[in-house]
């Protein structure tokens, strides 16, 4: 090959020995652990026995042969591939295959409404695609509104889609020997769409870079209390396939030489078991909410028996309750390290939080004040006014978190104008309303779009939730501001009681009053047996919305519905 020894810059490594590919992960692993278990699948998430659980050397194999079998359908460099798809190691090697042979995958979230999977798919413009069995039934209205068919299908709940193949026989028919695709640093390997909770969901544009920086900025705090970075055993089984967890919480595990175990979706019983009986020593928690239900199923997973290997907790979008930080602890033992990350999926490499290294100010706060922590070092970020002036000299002072960083996103699939506003002023704008106190600890207030206007004052729907959380007989809350003549916007809660519990509305509202300012107190507690919600845990609230847009109307005061 040849090797360009005079230019100083323009450079770009053509040759797979030294480019930066997320399809190049696994491979590189087998010039050292190839015999080591590089991925497992928990029960439920695999297709086939074959895939249950595979070394570096055998995983690097299917990540080649699924590039050899996406090239020979005649695909390009930059095409897109269409997976819509849960978690299953079928479906997680297809992407790294995908990067392997310089393709772009698109991942869809399956609980996505047809119409929007229809538009998404319009956006993409996939050339190939490959479907859950058990999905596709939800998704089929979309592929005939597009004339898209199904290539390859992963034979859960279900055997092949008409027309396509299975995945293990699609792998078959390949050969493993190198794919020969030209792939460079900067180059689009993956396009996450955004939860899409107040429009429709933008293409968020990630690179190789983006990721190996991601991933690497995660595995530091990963492999945190290991003697060894390789022995990290990363539990996952939040979404992984079509949410930016990829980039962090799973390619953390091959770029530090570990091990991931990838379970379907995230049932707190069996990520407990998995814990245990795979050795996990890092999970990827989830919302406080699933952290705590967590906990409760690794204690009893535990019971009187030896502590869990469990080393690290990563969670995010709340604060974690005093009480579950110590049942973890007394699960895990005095080392575990309960992290907390405030980041998206534009810009992953983010805000950490250890609350063990702030205890004081935890313990004042409680869950009334959400903690993110400071910057990684791989990501510069302040808080901005409206009119681009740095309020960091401004304790206390809100404005919006913005970020440079080379794990930032390249911007949104066609769609200029999104991308221009979103870097406005030179940085990417999160839309987190954020304060900084006089220490320089980030504290999230809310997002912009969830911020209530009551009063003439601002109310946090994240404060007042996280109150709501604190109450014994409240499993889950959320608060949104809806219309009301007199306060402009009326701050209301939707409640789901534990099982067994008694407590009324009139007990939630006075419970509320004795703890917060007048103002951030609801005007109305409505119970519902559960909450729209992304698969992540993020509440919905533009739904609460719309279900009870007329909930303070003189004439629809007394027939407002329940939200479901």
């Amino acid at each position: 090959m040849a090797i360009d020894v005079e230019s100083l810059y323009d450079r770009r490594a053509d040759d797979r020995w030294n480019r930066t590919s997320v399809g190049d992960v696994l491979e590189r692993l087998t010039y050292s652990r190839p015999d080591r278990v590089a991925i497992t699948g928990w029960a439920g998430a695999f297709g086939d026995p074959a895939f249950e659980r595979l070394t570096y050397r055998e995983a690097a194999a299917v990540v080649e042969r699924v590039a050899n079998g996406l090239l020979a359908a005649g695909l390009q460099r930059g095409d897109r591939v269409l997976l819509v798809c849960e978690n299953s190691v079928e479906a997680y090697l297809t992407k790294l295959g995908a990067a392997r042979a310089g393709l772009v995958s698109v991942p869809l979230n399956p609980s996505l409404a047809p119409d929007v999977v229809a538009q998404l798919v319009e956006l993409a413009q996939p050339r190939f695609a490959v479907v859950d069995a058990e999905l596709w039934e939800h998704v089929r209205p979309a592929f005939a509104d597009q004339g898209l068919r199904v290539d390859v299908t992963i034979p859960i709940g279900g055997g092949p889609v008409e027309g396509s193949v299975a995945f293990a026989d699609f792998v078959a028919a390949q050969t493993t020997e190198d794919a020969g695709a030209t792939v460079h640093g900067d180059d689009i390997w993956e396009i996450l769409f955004t939860s899409g909770t107040t429009a429709l969901p933008k293409g968020v544009m990630l690179s190789h870079h983006y990721a190996h920086f991601g991933a690497y900025s995660f595995a530091l705090s990963m492999t945190r209390g290991l003697a060894v970075e390789a022995d990290l055993v990363q539990v996952a089984f939040l979404p992984v396939i079509y949410h930016v967890a990829d980039q962090c919480l799973s390619l953390s595990a091959f770029l530090s030489g570990g091990r991931l175990v990838l379970g379907r979706r995230p049932v707190p019983a069996e990520m407990a078991a998995a814990v245990q009986q795979e050795s996990g020593t890092c999970i990827w928690g989830g919302s406080p909410q699933l952290v705590k239900a967590f906990a409760a199923a690794l204690a009893a997973e535990v019971g009187d028996g030896p502590r869990s290997p469990l080393r690290v907790v990563v969670y995010g979008w709340g604060a974690v309750e005093a009480g579950v930080r110590s049942s973890l602890r007394a699960s895990c033992g005095d080392d575990l390290t309960l992290m907390g990350i405030f980041g998206q999926t534009e810009a992953i490499s983010c805000h950490r939080f250890w609350p063990a290294t702030e205890e004081a100010k935890v313990a004042a706060a409680g869950t009334s004040l959400n903690y993110v922590g400071i910057p990684n070092p791989l990501l510069s970020s302040i808080v901005m006014d409206v009119d681009g002036s740095s309020l960091m000299e401004q304790p206390g002072v809100p404005g919006e978190a913005v970020y440079r960083s080379p794990a930032v996103t390249a911007g949104y699939y066609r769609d200029r104008a999104a991308t221009e506003e979103a870097f406005r002023y030179g940085w990417f704008h999160s839309g987190d309303s954020c304060v900084v106190d006089e220490d320089g600890l980030r504290i999230m207030v809310d997002r912009y779009k969830d911020i209530i206007k009551s009063g003439g004052e601002n109310v946090s729907s994240l404060r007042v939730e996280a109150l709501l959380h604190e109450h014994p007989q409240v499993t889950k809350a959320a608060v949104v501001g809806l219309r009301h003549d007199r306060w402009g916007e009326a701050v209301t809660a939707v409640v789901v009681r534990a099982p067994g519990a008694t407590v009324t509305e009139r007990e939630l509202v006075d419970w509320c009053r004795e703890r917060l300012a007048g103002f951030e107190t609801p005007k109305a507690v409505l119970f519902s047996d559960a909450l729209p919600e992304t698969v992540g845990g993020k509440v919905l609230k533009y739904k609460l919305r719309q279900a009870m847009a007329d909930l303070y109307d003189d004439t629809a005061a007394d027939l407002a519905p329940t939200p479901r």
